[in-house]
Parts: structure tokens; sequence; C-alpha cells
């Protein structure tokens, strides 16, 4: 999360940050090039970098408090991306695995060959697109008093934001078929209760001591501390293929941390679920998506996905209205609920043009629109906040 550096003064709310994963795609046919490294060369944006794989970049907000801003960040990041990608006739779209079938290309240099070396083929076919949210924290021991707290919401942020439907060539049957594939790896999933940020380091600690791993930069749990800012790193999401799925993502992590902090202070302990039980509702938040039943967190039991979704709105709610976000989720959780997710976006261009290239060209179309910027549906303290800063 660029622009957090040191130790942070948390002001009265916790800056946001989000890093989006885009395929890059050939402007005619659709299927993914290796044009990473040639884009980073190209591009004179600070937030835009390759990644492990040569078919994706990478690109990175700013840390921020405002979510018009956030929107405009993810808006102009994403159209940096893409007007970079189509200099070399190719673009770059929200789409968390290649419908077409792909066999990807490793970025040059030491780290990413050692993966390679190490991993096999989970590394070799690994090419997946994510969404990681970055919150502010005070110190590890808040952040990891918040992981406790917020893991068992996740899988309702990953069935929000499934955008992968389609892999290698095929219908997966899955909403989120990347968060199968990015399971492969040792570490990727959830985690039991830390109970404290001691705990956490001792893990990670032992972890790395198993040699197993490469890299402090290969703890994949899919929450974390960041080893690099002072900021929890949400991981479970897919890229959204809207952008404003993106800034709602934001929004909800942000009232997660805050409301689990609160929590925290207040005494209040987590929620004893075993990180079994969460590995089987993120099974069943990523091969479904918002289609069918989610597993209601507060009880472990099957729900219907909008009732399910509806209990995290009420569950950070005092926060939203708190901070003055509380329209603006509304605005686009509902948005969201009324269209569908990626995956459904996906599906129904697939069904209306029989192709999965058409489902490319439908997504490139969508990954370009712009963020709403909320001045419609926002409350006037955002936009108050938007003119003081």
């Amino acid at each position: 999360m660029r622009g957090i550096a040191g130790t942070c003064e948390l002001t009265m709310m916790r800056r946001v940050g989000i890093e989006e994963e885009f395929l890059i795609v050939d402007n005619v046919d659709g299927h993914a090039v290796p044009l990473g490294e040639v884009l980073d060369s190209l591009s004179d944006d600070d937030g835009l970098s390759s990644e492990m794989k040569q078919e994706q970049i990478e690109t990175c907000t700013l840390p921020r408090t405002n979510l018009e801003e956030l929107a405009q960040d993810i808006t102009r990041r994403r159209l940096s991306a893409d007007a970079t990608a189509r200099f070399v006739g190719a673009r770059s779209v929200a789409l968390a695995t290649s419908p077409l079938p792909v066999r990807s290309t490793a970025t040059p240099g030491q780290r990413y060959e050692r993966m390679i070396e190490r991993f096999g083929l989970t590394a070799v076919e690994q090419l997946t697109c994510g969404c990681h949210v970055h919150v502010e924290v005070e110190s590890d021991e808040e952040g990891v008093a918040i992981l406790d707290r917020i893991r068992i919401w996740l899988p309702v942020l990953m069935a929000l934001t499934s955008n992968s439907p389609f892999s290698n060539g095929v219908d997966t049957g899955y909403a989120s078929y990347r968060s199968q594939a990015w399971n492969r790896w040792p570490t990727a999933g959830p985690c039991e209760i830390f109970g404290s940020a001691q705990a956490y380091h001792a893990q990670v600690e032992e972890i790395l001591g198993s040699g197993v791993l490469l890299d402090k930069g290969q703890i994949y749990f899919d929450a974390r501390l960041s080893h690099r800012h002072p900021t929890v790193e949400i991981r479970v999401g897919d890229v959204c293929l809207h952008a404003d799925d993106a800034v709602l993502l934001a929004a909800l992590v942000r009232g997660l941390a805050e409301t689990a902090s609160r929590d925290w202070r207040r005494g209040k302990e987590p929620a004893p679920v075993s990180a079994l039980q969460l590995r089987l509702a993120s099974w069943q938040a990523g091969r479904f998506g918002l289609g069918a039943e989610l597993i209601d967190p507060q009880t472990n039991q099957p729900r219907p996905a909008f009732e399910v979704v509806m209990a995290l709105l009420e569950h950070i709610q005092p926060v939203l209205g708190e901070q003055g976000e509380l329209s603006a989720v509304e605005f686009l959780l509902f948005q969201l609920l009324a269209r569908g997710t990626g995956a459904d976006r996906q599906r129904t261009a697939f069904a209306n043009t029989g192709s999965l290239c058409g489902v490319i060209a439908d997504a490139v179309k969508v990954s370009s629109l712009p963020a709403t910027l909320l001045r419609d549906v926002a409350d006037p303290s955002l936009l108050t906040s938007k003119q003081n800063s």
C-alpha cells in the first residue's frame, strides 16, 4: 500500500487502499499475452507494476480515507493500465482467470524462478488475478485482533467479488475458480484464531522455519498483517469486473476492521469458528457466489445468500453510519445484488454470444467503465472531507 510508512496515528477514519491484478489479453482474439514487463517499462504510472506471470499487471491505489477519492484512483489506475496495453495491441481486463486456454509465462527474476522450481505445476499453472485490500492499523496487536474477528465474514466477501467462472476454455462450475486455484499454495486459506500479535508472529516464524516457503511474501493467509506496511491485508477477493465493486469491497473491509477493533477494545472475544468450518464456508462461496446459499458465519448453517449479505451489512452498519458511508455502501451493495456478480455477467455474456471471446470482449468493455463517484448517493460528510483534504 503505497504512501503509508512508519508508525501511523489513526485519524477518525482508517485509510484504505487496493491492489488490483488484471489479465493482459490480445486486442483481437482475447488470448492472454505475456506483456507484463513491457507494460511496466512503458508506463509512467508508479501505481502500475508487473507480477509473477507476464500475462498480468498489477495496479495500486494511494491510501485514502474518502471513498470518492478511492473510486477516482481505481478508475484512473484501470484506465492507465488499459491505455498502456492498447499501445502494444493488447487490453487490460478485470478477469480473475483466463477464459481461453493459456500457457502462462513466468516473469524473469530469481525469486519467480525459485518459486517455479519449488512449487512445480502449482506455480507453473498459477495465473489468477485478485483484489487485495489494505486497511491501516495502529499496531500489530490491533491488527491481529482485527484478523481474529473479521475471519468469519471473509467467505461473504469472496462471494460478492466472485469473477472467475471460466478457466482455460471451460466453464469450471465455480463462481470463483480463482479461489480453487489459489488455495493450492501451502499457506493459502483461513487461519485459526491467533489471540495475540506474539502468537501470530510465532506462527509465521514456525512456518518459515519449516523451509517450505521462500520468504514472508509467501504467507498467503486469507487475511494477514502486511510485512511491508502498518496494515491488515485482506486477500480473498477476485479482481472485480466492475470498478464500483472494488470500491464496495474496500468500504466493507474498512467497516469490518473498525467494527472488529471496537469489539476488541470492549473485550468482546472473536467467534470461536474453526478454520475447517471457514474452509467449508469459503468453498461454498467460491462454488456458488451469490447464486445459492452461503454459510451463515453467526450460526454455521446454510442460509440464503441475500440474508447472509444483509447480516454483514447489519454487523457494520453502526460504523458506516457514524462515518457517513452507509448510504454510499447501500447503493453500491444493492446495485451489485441487482445486476449480479462478475461471474454472473460472464455467464450471461457467454449465453448471449456463445463464445468465450465474446465473454472477454464484454469484460474489456465493463472493466474500463469509471466507478460511480458517489456524489448523488453519498452523505455530505464524504464530500466535505474531500473538500477539506
